[in-house]
Order: structure tokens, then C-alpha cells, then sequence
């Protein structure tokens, strides 16, 4: 598997973040070969033949689509270069966080992590011209950086992606906007940086020193998940992914994620998909939908 790392000098540019021409020389090789990256992406698709394979899913390339990889994610493209436009826009975890003065900045947006819900929608055009208008906007600032663009970039930047959170949340009737109150925020976070090891409520009630009381109720009310619910969906999409993307057997994947025994993965992997690790691995093998 192909791992790609962030390159800031890209197309000369000198920020940890970039908007990409899909039909330029700037462009990331759109190949079959699965490839994994560590920084975020979002597609803005205009115009596209083929589809892509994210993680588990295969995502049919529609006009005016928004697609959103999180770092660390497994993909491949099957599509027409020639007749792939849009705009890419690309940047690491700590660029956002960093540049929001927020530490869980990344962790508000519905779109990232996101286990439960496809990763990418389909917009009406005038939504999706007005975004592709404001990219340019973020394009030229960094083109033709004056010493007020980073203002520029980030108030234009934070309209982008608070826009997409809303629409993403609308689409999927997720119906929450982002709260206030950091708790559910962290929680996604502690979980994303700990799902391995740690599979219990009161696990992540200790690292916050909260009560298990006050963050299902935080969670429920913003991912509209109990917290139970929302590490076990967590674990068994990163169990998935280890059976898709690896050749690992059920028992170092069972090692990996602290189950004491195997037949304990096996419980757990049954109960969520009425099928056995091995049967989703081979029905997804031979493309046979889970």
C-alpha cells in the first residue's frame, strides 16, 4: 500500500494547506493502486467517470460531489483522468486546529471520521459553484500571499467548512450543529487516538474526569449516539478496515484491539454484522455487498 506524506512545497506553496486544480500539473496521481495519505482531503468534484473505493465503500463519481477522506484512510481511483474536474483542497490536522485556535476543531466536522455515514454527498450546482468560488478566493491568497491573507484565507476557510458541516449534516438528518460545550468533541477525539486499547465508556470518563453520565449525554446530543454505541461503531470500522487492507489474521487483529480472546472479536464482529470476520473478508473479496 502506497502512504503518501503532506508536501507543503506542492506547486510552490508554503502553508500546510493547499487548493489543487484536479486538471493541473499539481495534481495527486489518481491510481488503482490502494494508497493512504496523512492529511486531509476533500474532492470537489465537477465533473467525473469512474468511482472510487474508500475504505469499505465504493462511491460512484457524480457531478457536483463532495468527497471527504480523513488522514490515515484507505483509497483507490478508478476514473478518466481526462474528464476528472474540480478542485482538491488538502491540509494536516494541526493546520486547522492550529489555525482555529482550536484543538478539536477537526473533531466538530461531521464529514471526518465518520463511520456511520457515507463520506460524501451531492450538492445542488449553485451550492456547489459558490463553494468552488470561495476556493478560488483561498487559491489566489496563497498564490499572492499579502500580509493580511492568512486572515483572509481563514475566515473563507472556516465559511467552507462550516457550510459543508451544515449541508453533510442536513443531508444525513443528523440535525446537530456544533455545540459549545467541547465534551462530545473531546470524547470523538480520546477515541480516535485510543480505540485500540481502550473499548469501555469508563475508560474515556477517567481520561476526562467526567461521569459517564455527563458524556453520553453530551454525545447523544451531538452525534445522536450513545457513547457505547459510538465506540463500539469505531471499533468495529477500524476491525473492518484491518480485514480489508491487511493480511493480518482474526488473531493479531484481535491482539491489536486488546480483546483478551479471539472468540471475544468473533462475539463482537457477529453480533454488529450477522457475519464472521473471515466470511466479511472473503464476501468482500469477491465483491459480494455486506
Amino acid at each position: 500500500m502506497k502512504y503518501i506524506e503532506f508536501d507543503k512545497t506542492l506547486c510552490n506553496v508554503l502553508f500546510l494547506m493547499n487548493v489543487i486544480d484536479l486538471q493541473s500539473e499539481c495534481a495527486m496521481e489518481m491510481t488503482t493502486e490502494t494508497q493512504s495519505a496523512g492529511f486531509f482531503q476533500i474532492y470537489f468534484i465537477k465533473n467525473a467517470d469512474g468511482f472510487l473505493k474508500l475504505n469499505d465503500a465504493t462511491i460512484t463519481l457524480k457531478p457536483n460531489t463532495f468527497i471527504f477522506i480523513s488522514q490515515n484512510q484507505n483509497y483507490s481511483w478508478h476514473v478518466n483522468p481526462s474528464s476528472f474536474e474540480g478542485r482538491l483542497l488538502v491540509f494536516q490536522e494541526d493546520f486547522l486546529n492550529d489555525f482555529f485556535s482550536d484543538q478539536y476543531f477537526i473533531y466538530r466536522l461531521l464529514f471526518f471520521y465518520q463511520p456511520d455515514f457515507p463520506l460524501f454527498f451531492t450538492s445542488t450546482e449553485s451550492f456547489f459553484n459558490d463553494t468552488l468560488l470561495k476556493l478560488k478566493e483561498i487559491r489566489q491568497e496563497i498564490l499572492h500571499t499579502k500580509s493580511d491573507s492568512a486572515h483572509l484565507i481563514r475566515s473563507i476557510l472556516y465559511y467552507i467548512l462550516i457550510n459543508l458541516n451544515r449541508k453533510y449534516s442536513e443531508v444525513n438528518e443528523i440535525g446537530n450543529a456544533i455545540a459549545l460545550d467541547n465534551t462530545a468533541y473531546q470524547f470523538r477525539k480520546l477515541v480516535e487516538e485510543h480505540i485500540s486499547t481502550n473499548h469501555k465508556v469508563d475508560d474515556y470518563a477517567s481520561m476526562m474526569k467526567l461521569s459517564r453520565i455527563t458524556i453520553n449525554k453530551a454525545v447523544k446530543s451531538q452525534f445522536n449516539l450513545t457513547a457505547t454505541d459510538f465506540i463500539k461503531s469505531r471499533l468495529l470500522f477500524e476491525i473492518k478496515m484491518e480485514l480489508i487492507h491487511t493480511n493480518k489474521t482474526v488473531s493479531e487483529i484481535a491482539h491489536k484491539f486488546n480483546f483478551s480472546e479471539v472468540q471475544h472479536i468473533h462475539r463482537f464482529f457477529k453480533q454488529k454484522t450477522d457475519m464472521s470476520p473471515l466470511e466479511y473478508r472473503q464476501n468482500y473479496q469477491n465483491g459480494t455487498p455486506s
